[in-house]
């Protein structure tokens, strides 16, 4: 993984999403998860292009449940972008990255 993605837990949760300024993505995924290693990449280039602008982070729902419950993960890749704090979007699901730019485009 790039040093431009980050990885969090539940106890950085809120330090790391909920209180940045900055637009939000994080990934709810697992190791075992074909479909979330295959979008990582996408995720990279994305977190590579746009940074200073956004943050991309993931999240091991094997490992860390709250939020992930919290915010209705039922299945991965399971992408929530977040701003001010607060869900914008949620993509369930294997998308290309036009698509996740589309939305972020939106967002920002």
């Amino acid at each position: 993984m790039s040093k431009a993605v980050i990885e969090i837990n539940d106890s950085d949760f809120e330090a790391q999403v909920l209180k940045n300024d900055l637009l939000v993505l994080v990934d709810f995924w697992a190791p075992w998860c074909a479909p979330c290693r295959s979008i990582a990449p996408t995720l990279e280039e994305i977190a590579n292009e746009l940074s200073g602008k956004m943050i991309v982070a993931k999240v091991n729902v094997d490992q860390n449940k709250e939020y992930a419950e919290k915010y209705s993960v039922k299945g991965i890749p399971n992408l929530i972008f977040f701003k001010g704090g607060q869900p914008q979007q949620q993509i369930r699901g294997l998308i290309s990255k036009q698509e996740i730019l589309d939305v972020i485009k939106k967002l920002l």
